[in-house]
């Protein structure tokens, strides 16, 4: 864990109201982060959007070019041909109703659930334990899906989901840091381009209002967006 002397070590070394160009601002994060473990870098989007209005959500996944760092487990409810192909596929774990009755249980060692389509009555029953931990399946992010192969192949890379919170805002990570600051970078303009094309239709004025950039235990460290946009245009 990070010491309050190391953060504040940390904070002292960031601008406040400077407006990071990407390079700089993901080499900062990575230099100042203050934790002796591998921490998580994180992204957090300020939007311009009614996050009351139902057609001003912004919801979508992607799969980051160098994954987020870690092993990724995942669980996919299928049977048949297509339980084979997720588990030539790599998954970690396939079944049915054996595991409805293991997460009742209290099993929860996965990281990603994925189900065909025809399994969504059996994955149902469990969606009060999976809906809050952010692990139900769901078509909008692609994890209701007969192309099972290719999904479980995506996700054990490192496919992020995203979606606004209450504020209009959205919060995830871009890998570890000890992927460096090179790779860190791939992985954002991966996650930035998916953010602008998943802008509403209906969303009026600037839509993207604020970028920062943090490790788990850091301080914010402000994007400049204009020179980020440049890079994905």
């Amino acid at each position: 864990m990070a010491s309050g002397k190391k953060y504040r070590a940390a904070f002292e070394k960031v601008e406040r109201e400077k407006r990071y160009v990407l390079e700089e601002c993901l080499k900062l994060v990575v230099e100042i982060a203050p934790a002796s473990f591998d921490e998580s870098i994180e992204v957090a989007f300020r939007l311009g959007i009614d996050p009351k209005q139902s057609d001003q959500q912004v919801r979508g996944a992607v799969t980051l070019p160098h994954g987020v760092g870690k092993t990724v487990r995942v669980l996919v409810f299928a049977k048949g041909a297509k339980e084979k192909e997720a588990l030539d596929a790599g998954a970690d774990y396939v079944g049915s109703d054996e595991f409805i009755e293991k997460i009742n249980g209290g099993w929860m060692e996965f990281d990603k659930c994925i189900a065909t389509p025809d399994m969504m009555g059996v994955v149902s029953k469990i969606g009060k334990i999976l809906g809050p931990r952010g692990l139900m399946p769901n078509p909008k992010v692609g994890t209701v899906t007969f192309d099972i192969g290719k999904t479980v192949r995506d996700e054990k890379r490192g496919k992020v989901e995203f979606k606004t919170d209450k504020e209009g805002n959205v919060h995830t990570v871009i890998g570890k840091k000890s992927l460096g600051s090179d790779k860190l970078k791939d992985n954002f303009l991966a996650l930035f381009g998916s953010i602008v094309k998943a802008k509403p239709n209906t969303s009026k004025g600037v839509y993207l209002q604020g970028i920062t950039l943090s490790s788990t235990m850091g301080p914010g460290v402000k994007l400049d967006i204009n020179q980020a946009q440049g890079l994905v245009s």
